[in-house]
């Protein structure tokens, strides 16, 4: 039997997926080639997924911490243990001292329903920010009053097409065959980027700035387009601020902007030459904004196709995001306005110890694995742990789960009910259960419709999943079975964004950056590496297929580990931790950064957030991952890692 269901994790591609079952068991998946974007195939990590739907860790039964240990329990005493310890908490300190954490390991709407239960218990504290595109999502609506981008294949319109800070082998597999089939139509594709990969082998053309001297870059650009009259001379019609731009731009030369983005002035004029030859597409990578200047380095980039005359035209356009939630009807919850109190995600674990008045004695944690994947990873550990309640929904022992104090199993992907959109198209998609669950494991909804019955809001959450995603739909006007027949597109979005140069800015116009503060970071003299822990094809952020073995893996230049091997097993320190790691020289890459996989387990002594000290970017409330300065030293005799 073959069943059609979405993958709901967390990436832009939001794949349809083809499951082939067989008495009762999932055999295959394979991408659904009836998927305008997936077109049959999926990533690598999905396409390995079944390895984790029945790995033998996974969480079958609750959880219940006794005498310092995580013990099976029966839904009925874990679920009866919460409710009891959330009216007391509620009645003696206020709702405010419980804080419901939610964050992305799925995208489904339904998952609103979370949100729903905490606002009607309390409303009880939320956390706020974005650890992952905070910054750049401030900076397109504050430039633009509105984030989202022109139609996917609508790349086969561009001439030029820059991925700036954008690796799409990695990060959004399913526009490489648009990238590929509009090269092959004659567009010239441009990489810019601190760190070589393999996007570089499918451009004309490399760029390799130092890290943080985007700004420097597009600003290097937009001096090459004034001067060569490749701006849009109707640009001053649309564009507030155009003359403050310009004087910035041009308070360098060509030549001093190169060299503060420490690249070639030919490079520099190569991409300014082939992106005012448009229509040109800017593809903005997620990284470059997880910086403390990352809003304004997104801003900088929607200024280039504002001048250019890029915004609004077929082919043009600077793409940060797609609208992933523009065609769902999430109006029952309030969010940031109807909670009692909001912490900040990228410190949220210095937040919740200082919390006060009253202090944070409850979490419970949603879709997340905050303890990997926020700063300060130790810092989050000891907050969760010290709390009188910590309750975490996973189907797997995670860094957070093994801080929790109630572990409560939820379903997987291939076994949830939901709705999605995606953040690197515009289709929908349905994500239906095609998995039998194994033991007592329930969704995210359910466990809080079982919560609710026990906390006195049980007949508010008597609907079940059907209801709430035909309720969530009904605002876009198209049945839940056309979702169950294809993936339709969001009838709201535009094929062409502001094809009529109309913003939902205050003024009507582009809101251009002024005044930006263009100097690159510089790492101290002890600490002379960049610390860039991203994304790879083997995991879904902290979720991993397979079992992590040996220290991780730091790749370098030959050259920035002077006095050390290729395979040599040393320690990366920066100013709050230590952690071993195992060198892997690479001399494509430039001598300032240290490279490692994101999402690695704390438990396991390869978390590279343990490294990474809680700050927040310019704006949107966003994490600085990628500002840490680190160095290599000999390796500590004492624990493989250890954090201060």
């Amino acid at each position: 039997m073959r069943l059609r269901t979405t993958c709901n994790r967390d990436c832009p591609d939001a794949c349809g997926i083809v499951a082939t079952v067989e008495h009762g068991r999932v055999v295959r998946i394979q991408g659904d080639p009836d998927h305008p974007v997936t077109r049959g195939f999926l990533c690598y990590r999905t396409s390995r997924f079944l390895e984790r739907q029945y790995h033998p860790d996974r969480l079958t039964t609750p959880l219940v911490r006794r005498g310092g240990t995580l013990r099976p329990a029966s839904w009925d005493d874990a679920l009866d243990l919460i409710a009891e310890k959330m009216l007391r908490i509620q009645s003696e300190s206020g709702p405010a001292a419980i804080l419901h954490y939610r964050s992305g390991g799925t995208l489904g709407l339904v998952k609103f329903t979370t949100d729903l239960f905490f606002e009607t218990f309390g409303p009880t504290a939320i956390k706020v920010g974005d650890i992952c595109s905070g910054a750049g999502d401030a900076a397109q609506l504050t430039d633009f009053g509105e984030e989202d981008s022109n139609d996917l294949f609508d790349l086969l319109n561009a001439r030029t097409i820059v991925l700036w800070g954008k690796n799409p082998h990695v990060s959004n597999v399913h526009l490489l065959p648009v990238l590929k089939e509009a090269k092959a139509k004659g567009a010239r594709i441009v990489l810019v980027d601190p760190v070589r990969h393999r996007g570089a082998d499918l451009a004309e053309r490399f760029v390799q700035p130092i890290p943080g001297g985007d700004i420097a870059l597009a600003f290097g650009v937009a001096r090459r387009l004034f001067e060569t009259g490749k701006t849009d001379p109707d640009a001053a019609a649309y564009c507030d601020h155009l003359d403050a731009f310009r004087a910035q731009a041009l308070s360098r030369s060509l030549e001093g902007w190169a060299a503060l983005a420490d690249v070639p002035v030919e490079d520099l004029r190569a991409l300014a030459d082939l992106y005012g030859d448009g229509p040109s597409a800017i593809l903005v990578g997620w990284g470059m904004q997880r910086k403390a200047r990352g809003s304004a380095t997104v801003r900088v980039l929607d200024a280039l196709g504002a001048i250019s005359g890029n915004l609004g035209v077929p082919g043009g356009g600077v793409s940060f995001y797609f609208k992933r939630r523009g065609a769902f009807d999430t109006s029952f919850v309030k969010g940031e306005t109807g909670a009692s109190r909001t912490l900040r995600e990228p410190l949220l674990g210095r937040e919740i110890l200082e919390a006060t008045d009253p202090a944070v004695r409850m979490v419970w944690v949603t879709a997340g694995n905050p303890v990997a994947m926020l700063p300060e990873s130790a810092t989050v550990r000891h907050a969760l742990e010290s709390r009188e309640l910590t309750v975490v929904v996973d189907a797997f022992l995670t860094d957070t789960a093994l801080a929790a104090h109630v572990v409560l199993p939820t379903t997987t992907m291939l076994e949830d009910d939901d709705l999605v959109g995606a953040y690197g198209h515009h289709h929908l998609g349905e994500v239906r259960p095609v998995a039998a669950r194994p033991g007592d494991v329930r969704t995210d909804h359910e466990i809080v419709q079982a919560l609710a019955s026990r906390v006195g809001l049980g007949a508010a959450f008597e609907e079940g999943a059907e209801s709430w995603k035909r309720r969530i739909l009904a605002k876009s006007g198209i049945p839940l079975e056309a979702l169950r027949d294809g993936y339709p597109r969001n009838p709201f979005a535009a094929k062409v964004l502001f094809a009529d140069r109309k913003f939902k800015t205050a003024s009507g116009k582009v809101n251009l950056i002024q005044e930006v503060d263009v100097e690159p970071p510089k790492a101290p003299g002890e600490r002379p590496l960049f610390l860039m822990a991203f994304s790879t094809e083997k995991a879904q952020s902290s979720q991993w297929a397979k079992e992590q073995d040996g220290p991780a893996e730091a790749t370098v230049h030959p050259d920035a580990a002077r006095g050390f091997a290729d395979g040599e097993i040393v320690d990366v320190e920066s100013e709050i931790g230590s952690m071993g790691v195992r060198l892997r020289f690479d001399d494509r890459q430039r001598r300032d950064v240290v490279l490692m996989a994101k999402g690695g387990w704390l438990k396991d002594g390869r978390c590279a957030n343990a490294l990474v000290p809680a700050r927040m970017t310019d704006a949107g409330g966003g994490a600085v991952y990628y500002d840490t300065p680190v160095r290599l030293i000999a390796r500590d005799p004492g624990p493989p890692s250890r954090s201060r």
